[in-house]
Order: C-alpha cells, then sequence, then structure tokens
C-alpha cells in the first residue's frame, strides 16, 4: 500500500522540518506552493490530508476531485477561503488551528493602535520628509488613552487577549458580539454593547476581531462608519472583506476617522490602483501619514509560526491515524 501523503497547497514550502518531523515516518510531506487553485490540479487528488494556508481558494472545484482525503487543516484561525459546506457534503472534515496567534494579532491590534493614538506614526513620517518642524504639533491633536471606550467587534479568543491589553492602559473596554453568552463581560471587567450602532457611535477605536461570513461582509462600511466619532481609529487584524477599504481614503481626508490600522485587505496583494492604496502612498493626501497597512502578518512571530506549523502536522497525523480530530469547523 502507498505510504499517505501529505500535500500543503501554499504558503509554507522552503523548509518542512517542523511538519517532517511529525509525520515523516508516517507520511510523505509534499509543498506546492500555489498561488493559484488551478494550480493544484493533478497534484491534490490522491492527498490523504490537505493543508491550506490563506493565499489560496479551495472551491469545490478542488474537492470534487479529492479521492481520499480524510481531513483539509486551515493552518490559522479563519476558513473562509474553503468551502466548508461543500466539504461535509463530501465526508470531508475541515479543522483549523485557532490558538496558534491569539497573543500576537492582539499585540499587533494594540500596537497599531498606539502608533496612530499617540502620534508615533504620523510624527515620524512628518519628520522623515525633512521640511517639516521639529515639534509635537506635527501630530496635534493628540488625546488621553486613559478612559476612552476600546471597542471590539467579535469576543473570541484574540477579541479576549485585545480587551485584556486594553484595560491595561485604563481604556473602557466594549464588546459586540451577538453570539457570546451573558457572562464574559462580567469575568473580564468589561460592558457588552448591544448593537453595532451602540458599539460605534461610543467607541474612540474600534478593533475588529470576528470572523469573515456573510453577516459580516463589509459590515464597516460607508453608512455603519459614519456612525463613528469624529476623529475615531479603527483597526482591522481580522479579515480584510469585514471593511469595505474603497470608502477609507474618503473618512480620511474628511478627518472623520483619524487614523487606520490594516493588517488584513481584502484582496493580497491589493491592485495599485486600488484607491485607498493611491491615497496611502500619495504624501498630499491625509492617508498617507494616518494610515497604516502590513502584509497579513499579525500572526507572525518566530515561535507562533512554528507552533502553527506543528499543529498542522498534528492535526494531519490524527487524521490519517483515525484519531478524533480537534476544531472541527464543518
Amino acid at each position: 500500500m502507498d505510504k499517505p501523503c501529505v500535500v500543503i497547497t501554499d504558503f509554507v514550502h522552503d523548509d518542512l522540518a517542523p511538519e517532517v518531523r511529525i509525520l515523516g515516518d508516517l507520511a510523505d510531506v509534499v509543498a506546492l506552493n500555489a498561488t493559484e487553485e488551478d494550480h493544484l490540479v493533478g497534484k491534490v487528488e490522491l492527498a490523504d490530508a490537505l493543508v491550506v494556508y490563506h493565499a489560496i481558494h479551495i472551491s469545490r472545484k478542488t474537492l470534487e476531485r479529492l479521492e481520499r482525503c480524510r481531513v483539509i487543516v486551515r493552518a490559522g484561525v479563519g476558513f473562509d477561503n474553503v468551502d466548508c459546506a461543500f466539504a461535509r457534503q463530501r465526508g470531508i472534515p475541515v479543522v483549523n488551528v485557532p490558538d496558534y496567534g491569539s497573543e500576537e494579532v492582539a499585540d499587533t491590534a494594540l500596537a497599531m493602535m498606539l502608533a496612530l493614538v499617540r502620534g508615533v506614526h504620523v510624527m515620524n513620517s512628518r519628520l522623515r520628509s525633512g521640511d517639516r518642524p521639529w515639534s509635537y504639533e506635527l501630530a496635534a491633536p493628540v488625546w488621553r488613552l486613559r478612559g476612552r471606550i476600546f471597542g471590539i467587534i467579535g469576543l473570541g479568543r484574540i477579541g479576549t487577549a485585545a480587551a485584556l491589553r486594553a484595560k491595561v492602559f485604563g481604556m473602557d473596554v466594549r464588546f459586540y458580539d451577538p453570539y457570546k453568552p451573558d457572562g464574559y463581560d462580567k469575568s473580564l471587567g468589561i460592558r457588552r454593547a448591544e448593537t453595532l450602532e451602540e458599539l460605534l457611535r461610543e467607541s474612540f477605536v474600534v478593533s475588529v476581531h470576528c470572523p469573515l461570513n456573510e453577516e459580516t461582509r463589509h459590515m464597516l462600511n460607508a453608512r455603519t462608519l459614519e456612525m463613528l466619532p469624529r476623529g475615531a481609529y479603527l483597526i482591522n487584524t481580522a479579515r480584510g472583506a469585514i471593511v469595505d477599504t474603497s470608502v477609507l481614503a474618503d473618512f480620511l481626508a474628511r478627518g472623520h476617522l483619524a487614523g487606520v490600522g490594516l493588517d488584513v485587505l481584502e484582496c493580497e496583494p491589493p491592485p495599485e490602483d486600488h484607491p485607498l492604496i493611491r491615497a496611502w502612498r500619495d504624501p498630499n493626501h491625509p492617508a498617507h501619514y494616518r494610515l497604516i497597512i502590513n502584509p497579513h502578518a499579525a500572526f507572525y512571530c518566530e515561535e507562533g509560526f512554528r507552533e502553527m506549523r506543528e499543529k498542522t502536522a498534528y492535526a494531519c497525523r490524527r487524521a490519517i491515524l483515525g484519531q478524533p480530530l480537534r476544531n472541527v469547523v464543518n
């Protein structure tokens, strides 16, 4: 009988030492480094386990060709890039790795907030141009964080970690999560907002930590962002499509948003002609100084990246051995 095969579709492709250490006695490990789903044709059909990162989508057309797949492991938290419903119809469980980078993503959200709200980013950017006065007034006005409302959308693992960090800065933490049972507000010492509108109308900073689905896609758009107080800040380290980024340049230009930090975008990397990217690169546009964009890197630290790969490999191992699976999302 052929040795089982674990296929890594994307992202991880050079050094497979973590995967081979955990799976090498049991299965062959193949990394495809695909950037498009069509690149998988003829290469995944006999996979016993499929590992999917975030650089590719797995749709019905790929799932239909899988002949003996026992599990699809989404190597990360979000699983919107896998057709989980059709995988379920095919009898293929989809599991994720929900706990590898909670601290790092929360740290990044707070780092972006501090860089924007304290004026660190804008002063550094303006001084670099060489024609600005050496003065704190480059970032004026800057407001005290203590007592300001830090609004969280989605009180999962990362949202909770962000809440605890914001409390350390003396912020008044509120959250909106209609699927979170009562009591977490009391145990964490934070407050619940009953509606998204209620949260937005009160928040000085809004940090997004919910999954992407049909309910949350473009949840933050021209209409809902208008609910924020003038001069508010927006941070998104969750999924790019939760925010309609096409409207952000305008909100920054007229000062309704004082700053925006994005680790994720709807299309990664973004097209060069995207209005937000053009504004971000234009020294004459307010977004040039008040917008931070990172390349979907909030999850990253050396320890967390290795932990993610190890947990992914162990999930594949459990499936191949017929052991109970953890973190099944479909």
